[in-house]
């Protein structure tokens, strides 16, 4: 297959090239820095010459988004948004104008676009999609995604929860705090925590492109979210680290603005279940949080 990965350069980006250049598939990154000769420049905003690539693909892949991990000033709001939105929309441009459009197009979306919830199992089907900055900006992205619709080019928002890998993402980080001591919970530890391990990323983002019948909003994450003191205790556990200091509310307020971040990371519940994964037949090779750290840890 022809797989072209927009925003490619990231962790998510890397691991899928990895995962589909190993099946013997041939990869295209569009990136604002191209460096080897399957990278092509882009900007993300205006049409170019990578836009020939997407002639004859059979994928599209689009990972394109400023981090939402930092302070959320007015100046990386508009970032974060526009990032989203002009990626989306030049890919759109790109597309219409392809005489061979690529099959399958993969966007980028977000579980964050589920309310804060501890009790309700968010589901494609009965989630509930609330009013605030990062779930509006969800929306957003995915009404641009699918405000066009191509015959040719079948679309998928793929709402990907916390993504654990040990090249990239949370899992590094949440492994660090843990050895310093400072692996409690984190506010009152309530809040859910939805994830997957980035090998049943990739596999997931596989099985949809070979499944034709799957398009529109899909949950990318485990079935089996867990809440953020269990997730704590699970790490203190595996890494034999026997004690984990609490962080309350206030305590992450301040470190939030030193670290150039925002609690919302932490301290948002996002309880979210891959129904429609399940449903058509996706088998997860880590399912449990344990099993995954432990072959984080292992790897």
């Amino acid at each position: 297959m022809k797989i072209i990965i927009a925003g490619g350069t990231g962790f998510l980006g890397e691991n899928l090239e990895k995962y589909f250049t190993e099946k013997g598939n041939q990869i295209y990154i569009l990136t604002r820095n191209p460096q080897r000769k399957n990278e092509i420049y882009w900007d993300a905003r205006t049409l170019g010459e990578w836009k020939n690539t997407l002639e004859k693909a059979d994928v599209l892949i689009n990972l394109t988004g400023k981090s939402v991990d930092c302070r959320y000033h007015e100046k990386n709001k508009q970032e974060i948004y526009s990032s989203r939105i002009s990626s989306t929309k030049i890919l759109q441009k790109a597309v219409d104008q392809c005489s061979e459009k690529p099959k399958i197009w993969l966007n980028a979306s977000s579980a964050t676009i589920y309310v804060h919830s501890e009790q309700h199992l968010n589901t494609e089907e009965n989630g509930i999609i609330g009013d605030d900055f990062s779930m509006n900006i969800c929306k957003s992205w995915e009404k641009e995604f699918f405000t066009v619709k191509n015959e040719e080019t079948r679309k998928v928002a793929l709402r990907t929860s916390i993504v654990l890998g040990n090249d990239g993402g949370a899992f590094p980080k949440l492994k660090m705090i843990t050895k310093m001591g400072l692996g409690g919970k984190q506010g009152r530890g309530n809040q859910m925590v939805s994830w997957i391990h980035i090998d049943d990323f990739c596999k997931a983002v596989d099985w949809i492109i070979q499944h034709e019948d799957m398009s529109g909003t899909i949950n990318i994450t485990a079935p089996a979210p867990v809440s953020n003191e269990n997730m704590m205790k699970k790490l203190r556990k595996q890494l034999n680290i026997p004690f984990g200091l609490n962080a309350p509310v206030w305590q992450l307020e301040i470190a939030s603005i030193f670290l150039n971040t925002e609690t919302e990371l932490l301290l948002k519940s996002r309880n979210v279940y891959p129904e429609r994964l399940i449903k058509s037949g996706f088998r997860f090779s880590y399912p449990g949080f344990d099993e995954a750290i432990l072959n984080l840890l292992e790897s």
